[in-house]
């Protein structure tokens, strides 16, 4: 009985430890998480709608009319020492005091429909803005997440190298022992190992560089290059190639966000021209001012007079607000065709060259670099031939694993000038 209860404390002991060794490892980060997470904690993200949301309340305001001012007074207090009672008594609502009770309100003429329409525009400009930022910010967390995996790639081939010509090391010791290499040769290869092994600690040195990117991208309060990345750059969901024969899909946000900007200096425009319109103040009272006359009531209507400013200076200057913003449209308006012109090439250009890379390139180099190790094994090709072969099928898998990378960074490039790239 004591032997079982060891036991059942024993596997009872090792659960535990595995479960909180698997608790501590790090969880791999998908490239769909990352995106959602970037939404979530970025902090441009959350600046922007922050910013948006300010825009709907000052829409909000601008929608309420002001309050009516509300005043009370009393005049003809006696100071001699005679007081103010009269016949019908010395309360205070039958002293001789001259009491007003006035309800003002001020009523705005002309004003208040262009200054709505100006925040509305404001508005329709900030959600612009933040959909804008959320559409460059997916696409800067994808091209990172993308660069990672491709610094990632660059070591694995790096390391798989130094490991092969390792590999022929050793067997050339022997060669050496049995005289049938010189000591140079060895030494040829084993500096040809030991520099791959340089290379790909650089590369990883990148990938950590690029992790760290990625995570600040995403919020993150301690980025350290610790993230483990789930995805591969062949399992990489990659926008539809068909994508390059579309078109956007409306109006990409920055351009929304330069008409809505024209909108609102268009409005602004019109306020500033209808500023001179007198706006009027209503007043309503009540006095009494007992005994002569106890109780009356009054009406009364003030304007200012637009006698000496007309309000040309502000009208100039929004004039010249409206003028910079429509430039800025026209602007806007050729970047984002200019863009899509180019990351279309880019696109074109970056997956013809990572499909001859992947699909012809990178299978002959890895036949001919095994072919010539083999025969170098036995005896039947040089030194330099055996290098010349490491070497080419270095750089053919390097080349390869960056166009691939190119690839996938011109799609999300271009579905981000398309206004497609929604998680």
């Amino acid at each position: 009985m004591r032997l079982r209860s060891l036991l059942v404390v024993l596997v009872a002991s090792l659960l535990w430890c595995g479960r909180l060794g698997a608790a501590d490892e790090p969880k791999s980060l998908t490239f769909g998480e990352a995106q959602r997470l970037a939404l979530l904690h970025n902090a441009d993200v959350r600046v922007a709608a922050a910013q948006a949301e300010a825009a709907v309340a000052q829409l909000r305001a601008a929608r309420e009319f002001p309050n009516p001012t509300l005043s009370l007074s009393t005049a003809k207090i006696a100071t001699d020492g005679s007081g103010n009672g009269t016949a019908a008594g010395n309360r205070f609502y039958d002293r001789s005091y001259d009491s007003i009770f006035s309800l003002s309100q001020l009523v705005e003429l002309g004003k208040r429909g262009p200054r709505q329409e100006s925040f509305r525009a404001g508005q329709r400009a900030a959600e612009a803005q933040r959909d804008d930022v959320r559409r460059l910010v997916l696409q800067s967390v994808s091209q990172a997440y993308v660069a990672a995996l491709e610094a990632r790639e660059e070591s694995r081939v790096l390391a798989a190298s130094a490991a092969s010509l390792r590999r022929e090391a050793d067997l050339a010791s022997m060669r050496l022992t049995a005289g049938d290499i010189a000591a140079s040769d060895q030494a040829q290869i084993a500096v040809a190992a030991g520099r791959l092994d340089l290379d790909a600690a650089a590369a990883r040195r990148a990938a950590t560089t690029a992790v760290i990117v990625l995570e600040t991208l995403l919020g993150d309060r301690a980025p350290a290059g610790a993230t483990k990345l789930a995805d591969t750059l062949a399992s990489l969901p990659l926008p539809p190639a068909v994508l390059a024969e579309e078109q956007p899909v409306g109006a990409r946000p920055d351009v929304a966000a330069a008409e809505a900007a024209v909108a609102k200096a268009d409005a602004d425009l019109a306020l500033q021209k209808r500023a001179p319109l007198p706006d009027l103040t209503v007043s309503v009272q009540f006095e009494r001012n007992p005994p002569d006359q106890p109780n009356t009531a009054g009406v009364g209507v003030s304007f200012p007079l637009p006698l000496w400013n007309r309000n040309g200076g502000s009208i100039r200057a929004a004039r010249a607000a409206r003028d910079a913003a429509q430039a800025q449209l026209d602007k806007a308006r050729v970047q984002a065709t200019a863009d899509l012109a180019a990351v279309r090439l880019a696109f074109g250009e970056a997956r013809a060259r990572a499909s001859v890379y992947v699909e012809k390139l990178q299978p002959q180099s890895t036949f001919v670099a095994k072919t010539i190790a083999y025969a170098y094994e036995h005896g039947g090709a040089s030194l330099l031939e055996l290098l010349a072969a490491e070497r080419n099928d270095n750089e053919i898998r390097v080349a390869a694993a960056r166009a691939q990378a190119d690839a996938a960074s011109a799609a999300f490039a271009l579905s981000a000038a398309l206004n497609r790239n929604a998680p």
